[in-house]
């Protein structure tokens, strides 16, 4: 099942106190960055952050899962309508997040 596009530009605007926030679609769902940088996942309505140590703390529950079957685990977020805790986490993920590798030119 893949996300509602509502929800995809809900989670965006939540998250907008962090950065330049984008999405994009991957396969069916969305990949969601901040300046640039992938931090996170949004798969069938449901919003998953790469998984840092620096994030962990600020976590109000650390529930680890799949975004879909056979991917790695990721923090679900299910508190997604706190704007300030969503900009905290989003901020502190990319904090601990390698920058982007640069795309090859053709």
């Amino acid at each position: 099942m893949a996300s509602n596009p509502d929800f995809v530009q809900y989670i965006a605007d939540q998250c907008a106190a962090a950065g330049d926030i984008a999405v994009r679609k991957m396969f069916g769902d969305y990949g969601i960055y901040c300046d640039g940088k992938i931090f996170g996942l949004i798969c069938d309505d449901g919003l998953y952050l790469k998984p840092t140590e620096a994030a962990r703390p600020l976590l109000r529950e650390v529930d680890l899962r799949p975004p879909y079957p056979g991917a790695k685990d990721h923090f679900f977020i299910a508190d997604v309508d706190d704007r300030d805790y969503l900009a905290a986490l989003v901020r502190a993920t990319c904090a601990a997040l390698p920058a982007p590798k640069p795309r090859k030119k053709r």
